[in-house]
């Protein structure tokens, strides 16, 4: 099975909101504004492709966005530099396939460039003992926990540092030109409609 990650398009805004909402308790769920504010915003939103057809999203923010989840505040409050994890969703008849995998190689890919940590949350109340083992195998540990003042839940505050960007930011951030080289995948989310292409996998 061949999974490619690609920026979100405009016009799968529709399957995304679908997709979220028959997710199950474990994910939050949105309204079609929701989905067009984590559009606007995100400065990770890329989907998960398997034949043909998205099997999974994942949308992520670093600390300068303007997003109002309790919980991205609270990461800001608690870290100075981060990439925030707001929701990854895997449709069920590909779950345990590898996507979610995928999806970690590839938004570490695209933090570790540029930030120290990376950081999400898992909700404690829906029995997710395998979402939390899931977090503990790349790498995650619980730096707190929290209660969102939006929906009452309950969630264990998960932080990874990522070990590259210390070197990455010495050489290039805060050397040569002060910026990364230009190549693919280090580009940023395309913004204006163009295909943006991220990783294959199996």
């Amino acid at each position: 099975m061949s999974i490619h990650i690609r920026d979100v398009r405009e016009h799968e805004l529709d399957s995304v909101l679908a997709l979220n909402n028959g997710a199950g308790p474990a994910i939050l769920p949105l309204d079609a504004a929701r989905v067009r504010l984590l559009f606007d915003r995100a400065d990770y939103f890329r989907v998960a492709i398997v034949d043909g057809h998205i099997a999974g999203f994942l949308v992520a923010f670093t600390e300068g966005a303007e997003y109002d989840s309790s919980n991205f505040r609270w990461f800001k409050d608690h870290l100075d530099a981060f990439v925030y994890i707001d929701r990854i969703v895997v449709a069920s008849s590909r779950r345990g396939a590898g996507v979610g995998r995928v999806f970690y190689a590839d938004i570490q890919s695209f933090a570790e460039v540029r930030r120290p940590h990376i950081a999400c949350e898992v909700f404690l109340e829906d029995g997710n003992e395998a979402a939390l083992l899931f977090h503990g195998t790349f790498g995650f540990h619980e730096a707190g926990q929290h209660v969102m003042s939006e929906s009452g839940k309950h969630a264990s505050m998960l932080v990874k540092p990522l070990q590259a960007y210390e070197w990455v930011r010495d050489t290039y951030l805060h050397g040569r030109d002060g910026e990364l080289p230009s190549v693919p995948w280090l580009s940023e989310r395309a913004r204006d409609g163009a295909e943006g292409t991220r990783a294959t996998g199996t």
